[in-house]
């Protein structure tokens, strides 16, 4: 039984259950979806749908973040019989920013020795799917993309052709565990799931599966519990967040990841640079490979998922930026623009990136390869300094792939809608197909408090022409911290754009839940409309607060046309109808200047 803990937000959706699906070449995969119930009279078997949000919406699981979750991949990773558990590094002060006593965040109690690779070969999925082998994360997130679509219908084609334009993508009918190991022997498609984080429920980022959304978080500067910190995590992927960001800064950021990636049933990436600045007290000029070395060895032994890295950033690059709107953006690409100027060579990130690879393929650590030139205005878009940056990107992929690493590619930015196919024309020539991973874009400057959908139109177009994960945006970009209600709208309304980007590329099954919530909007079935949106609280609140009386909430109209002029009312009476005069008799008499809308009776002598 899933007792909720007050800080820890569980229980599940409205009319939903969390059902699990058995793989058939891996015993013991059981994954994870959520099944939607509609009312009885729509005679409509329940609607399954992908599901990120873990164990915390399961009411038979028991969840205690002291514990962890359950580590549901240690038997497939042990049982490959390519990795070794060693001691590790000894954390140090500077890893919790040299905080200590009551400050210090505690330790996670469950302290278990971390695991990396042995011999010549890595333990990469990159690495398996070149050789032949379907590993059970890839048998399981094949289960996953097709959620049971096998069962159903596919809708979103008519006559058995597709409706959508995919631009050259492979996007198959049916997800095979095949077709998941060829796209990651590519480099089209990555899992990041490194080996030190067995809680992790797989998931796939390419160009030709869902498209998916990355939530950023960060920790508090006063912390009161790490309950508040990993509710942060839980409560973005209940809204649909497939992977998190952790870009904490100051003090705790060790202990306080170890705790959340213990927590975590999603891919959980960071920024490295943000925890080395740190150890050098926050002085860019300060930074040594050496510091960042060992700053990447302590993350990938906690079990971080993949790493944003910005060693596309050269030194001739930084003068292209001068005459920008607003310079570098990027806060990592400026950490190291800076370390370059003052030290007149290229960045450590770039001169050192094949023993950073060498460090990724023996935990299985995924690339992010960082956009630390991305533009951060509408002018700056598509210029010199970011395509360079690009070009460069490129290289590092193809130096990243010949040492069995994952990679995907981080895009901008701020981007008008007119510029942002050439961004991901260039981004499959440069980058060879590797996923693209873009923050936004955003498609104007002047909304200050709404970039949630500058970025979310950006976002869905880039979605539609390619892009593999978009990062969301919350409304309180370029002015605050997000609040728990930011978060969620920022989650909200990237899952709107991945899943309007999935329409249009005509991924298959992408259209039943749509059809499924027409169907309840057309029969004014009111609860089945709540439960089969993205956010059944809101729409359920908005639909009840105009409409006082309770018999009006489950009439068949709502408070924007009233009983009188609702078109849906008026279809059911041109329907009624139609079967009894028939449909042509029907369109005859229309054709004949007869009324479409239906007359409503008037009171004893009012005039017509």
């Amino acid at each position: 039984m899933n007792v909720p803990n007050p800080k820890i937000t569980t229980g599940g959706l409205p009319a939903s259950r969390k059902i699990y699906v058995a793989g058939e070449m891996h015993t013991g995969i059981r994954v994870p979806m959520r099944e939607i119930a509609t009312h009885p009279t729509a005679a409509e078997p329940p609607l399954p749908v992908y599901d990120s949000s873990g164990p915390y919406t399961d009411p038979d699981i028991l969840t205690d973040i002291r514990e962890g979750l359950a580590p549901l991949r240690s038997e497939w990773i042990e049982a490959r019989g390519d990795v070794e558990r060693y001691a590790g590094r000894d954390v140090t002060a500077a890893d919790n920013g040299f905080v200590s006593g009551e400050r210090l965040v505690p330790e996670f109690p469950q302290r278990v020795a971390p695991r990396r690779g042995t011999g010549a070969a890595a333990p990469t999925q990159l690495a398996y799917a070149r050789a032949g082998v379907i590993t059970a994360e890839m048998e399981y997130v094949a289960i996953r993309e097709n959620q049971l679509r096998a069962l159903s219908p596919c809708h979103g084609s008519r006559d058995g052709v597709r409706d959508g334009e995919d631009f050259g993508a492979n996007i198959p009918d049916y997800v095979t565990p095949e077709f998941v190991r060829a796209e990651i022997a590519a480099g089209r498609a990555i899992i990041p799931a490194n080996i030190n984080h067995p809680e992790l429920e797989p998931m796939i980022i390419g160009r030709n599966f869902k498209v998916k959304i990355n939530a950023n978080m960060g920790t508090s500067a006063v912390t009161s519990s790490m309950e508040e910190e990993v509710d942060k995590l839980v409560w973005a992927i209940r809204w649909g967040a497939d992977t998190v960001m952790d870009l904490s800064t100051g003090r705790n950021i060790h202990n306080t990841r170890e705790w959340i990636i213990r927590n975590s049933p999603v891919p959980i990436g960071t920024v490295p640079i943000y925890q080395a600045l740190e150890k050098v007290g926050g002085i860019a000029e300060d930074l040594t490979w050496e510091v960042f070395r060992d700053t990447l060895i302590e993350q990938a032994e906690q079990g971080v998922d993949y790493f944003t890295i910005h060693a596309g950033v050269r030194l001739h690059m930084v003068p292209m930026t001068v005459n920008r709107v607003t310079g570098i953006v990027s806060r990592g690409g400026s950490i190291m623009a800076k370390w370059c100027l003052h030290h007149h060579r290229e960045s450590f990130l770039y001169e050192h990136f094949e023993e950073i690879c060498e460090i990724c393929r023996r935990y299985d650590v995924s690339f992010s390869l960082g956009d630390g030139l991305r533009p951060g205005s509408i002018a700056d878009a598509n210029d010199a300094a970011q395509f360079a940056e690009l070009e460069t990107l490129g290289e590092l992929t193809k130096i990243a792939w010949a040492k069995d690493c994952q990679v995907m590619i981080e895009g901008p930015g701020h981007v008008a809608m007119h510029k942002i196919k050439e961004n991901m024309d260039k981004q499959l020539e440069c980058c060879h197909e590797a996923p693209f991973y873009t923050l936004g874009p955003l498609t104007t400057d002047i909304a200050p408090g709404y970039d949630h959908i500058t970025s979310g139109i950006g976002a869905a177009m880039i979605g539609w022409f390619g892009c593999a994960m978009l990062c969301y945006v919350t409304p309180k970009e370029h002015l605050g911290l997000p609040d728990r209600d930011d978060v969620k709208t920022g989650v909200i309304t990237y899952k709107i754009a991945a899943h309007a980007a999935d329409l249009a590329k005509g991924l298959p099954g992408a259209q039943r839940r749509d059809d499924a919530l027409s169907r309840a909007r057309f029969e004014f079935r009111w609860e089945d409309q709540f439960n089969l949106s993205l956010d059944p609280e809101t729409a359920q609140s908005f639909h009840d607060e105009t409409l006082p009386k309770e018999a009006h909430k489950v009439a068949h109209f709502c408070s924007m046309c009233g009983p009188k002029f609702c078109s849906m009312r008026i279809s059911h009476d041109i329907r009624a109808e139609a079967q009894k005069e028939g449909f042509e008799a029907m369109a005859a008499k229309f054709r004949e200047g007869g009324e479409l809308y239906v007359p409503v009776a008037k009171p004893a002598g009012e005039r017509r």
